[in-house]
């Protein structure tokens, strides 16, 4: 992830990884006294403090107003991960451990996912995520329309492995029953067997064929058809939301807490953020408001793609505050994420 971040030296840049790694282990302001005893650099406290005079100027630390030391800022924190970082590997007893709770065909995939978002979870003490591959729709076997008032129709969907799905349509003009019956005709007879993605295709490049009356009951129809088969929060488990009430950093603002928990519950802006970890590389680090949510602002997301037989499918994530210990906790998402990817797969491991 790249970030435009202002220049620092190299005195500089030891100066705040001391800082930041005071600050993730005991969550206090660090003075200048600190850092001039553990940085390793004969230098005096005043020197250090004309340093961090500097350093906050660029936006790296702040100064909390009941104390005189600093704290890192979302820009410091993303310098730290980006530039200062030394990813700790995690021990091999740890990761056959690991192993050992995630392994191939030891269960159903969705059994295997929710033991992925507790084993983040239970690893990390913050919130596990997973978002699972989408359920692919089975193909349809009848679609009817039914008039409810003058432009609230009932789409009833039943698919071949006997689901019933309902979706109510809103169109600009009322139908009448005959008009339905032709329209559920038409794609009964041309598309029953069917996905709705490959209806959706054909039925956009036929429309300008079709009687006037068709075309917005069957766009409505086939637009609708794949959000009416899918459950919206069926794809995203969180385990360990419980975990962010004993985060002291969290905690002490129960109005930021219960956004977080809207949030979970909502799941659909949650989901897009972990969305687009599936087209990037390997761990992808979303440091406060760099998650576009509001919500998580104060808050870090960690997340990584895992795949299916080589198809990449879902993310594996940990949401917690900005103050982690990013060393240990991104090797966990990574090995988590190549875990289930394996667990998943039908070949060997």
């Amino acid at each position: 992830m790249l970030h435009n971040t202002p220049p620092i030296d190299s005195r500089s840049k030891i100066l705040l990884k001391t800082l930041i790694e005071h600050y993730i282990t005991d969550g206090q302001p660090v003075g200048s006294r600190v850092l001039s005893r553990s940085s390793g650099l004969e230098l005096s406290p005043a020197t250090v403090r004309n340093v961090m005079s500097d350093l906050e100027e660029m936006g790296y630390i702040a100064s909390p107003h009941t104390s005189a030391g600093r704290a890192p800022t979302a820009l410091g924190y993303r310098f730290f991960v980006d530039t200062l970082l030394t990813v700790q590997p995690m021990e091999n007893m740890r990761v056959e451990a690991l192993k050992g709770q995630l392994r191939p065909k030891s269960g159903p995939p969705k059994q295997l996912i929710n033991a992925a978002s507790q084993l983040l979870s239970t690893l990390t003490h913050f919130a596990g995520v997973v978002v699972s591959p989408r359920r692919e729709t089975a193909p349809i076997r009848q679609i009817e329309f039914i008039g409810l008032s003058e432009n609230r129709i009932l789409l009833i969907i039943v698919t071949t492995d006997g689901d019933v799905q309902n979706r109510l349509l809103i169109t600009r003009r009322a139908y009448s029953t005959a008009e339905l019956a032709t329209a559920a005709s038409y794609l009964n007879e041309h598309y029953a067997g069917q996905a709705f993605d490959d209806i959706r295709q054909h039925v956009r490049s036929e429309l300008t064929e079709l009687q006037n009356f068709m075309s917005e009951l069957m766009t409505a129809a086939v637009e609708s058809g794949p959000d009416a088969t899918v459950e919206p929060n069926a794809n995203c488990v969180i385990s360990g939301e419980t975990n962010l009430l004993d985060v002291d950093d969290l905690s002490s603002n129960m109005g930021r807490l219960r956004e977080i928990f809207r949030l979970f519950e909502q799941r659909t802006s949650l989901m897009q953020l972990l969305d687009i970890s599936r087209n990037a590389e390997g761990v992808q680090i979303f440091i406060g408001d760099e998650s576009g949510l509001a919500q998580l602002d104060g808050c870090s997301v960690i997340t990584a793609p895992y795949e299916v037989d080589g198809h990449i499918v879902g993310s594996v994530g940990v949401i917690g505050p900005t103050r982690m210990a990013y060393d240990r906790i991104i090797p966990i998402v990574d090995i988590t994420a190549r875990l289930l990817s394996n667990a998943l797969s039908s070949g060997p491991g």
